[in-house]
């Protein structure tokens, strides 16, 4: 008899601990899905702020520290987010430029994240002719005081109109 008060004692204490873990489980997954969300969405505002050319939209995605790295082809790294707005602003103003993003990848952890995009840069006349350029641009973002914001930006060219 006391061994059966025993297995029963067992058998709650399993279930009451393996429907604790079902919980935790479910509110990990819940609290992931979370901070996917709120990842990728500073990630497209990011990309529809360069896209659109609005400097203080792009502004607001940036590291509030200051803190960013731009890797550029042919070029030093810039290691601040004044450098990356400063290196951005003739593309701003441009009117005869444009560029295309898609997200292609992501990797989030709980407080450093990277997408991989595909960009398409354009020129609508370069020396009189249409100019592309086809880049992989890795872009890291880091939370900071419960927000995302990016702090990396590497671009490789993959393609491009011959000068």
């Amino acid at each position: 008899m006391k061994q059966r008060k025993h297995l029963l004692s067992l058998f709650i204490v399993f279930t009451l601990v393996s429907s604790c873990n079902v919980e935790n489980k479910k509110s990990n997954n819940f609290l992931e899905k979370q901070n996917e969300k709120a990842f990728t969405e500073v990630m497209l505002k990011h990309l529809k702020a360069v896209s659109d050319k609005n400097m203080e939209t792009l502004k607001i995605t940036l590291s509030p520290k200051g803190d960013m790295e731009l890797i550029q082809p042919n070029m030093e790294i810039i290691y601040s987010v004044n450098g990356f707005l400063k290196f951005h602003e003739p593309f701003l103003k441009d009117s005869n430029s444009a560029l295309e993003f898609k997200i292609t990848s992501k990797n989030i952890g709980d407080r450093i994240g990277v997408a991989t995009t595909e960009a398409i840069y354009k020129e609508f006349k370069r020396n009189g002719k249409p100019y592309f350029n086809r880049l992989i641009v890795t872009y890291t973002l880091e939370k900071i005081k419960g927000k995302w914001y990016v702090i990396k930006d590497h671009a490789s060219s993959i393609e491009k109109t011959k000068s």
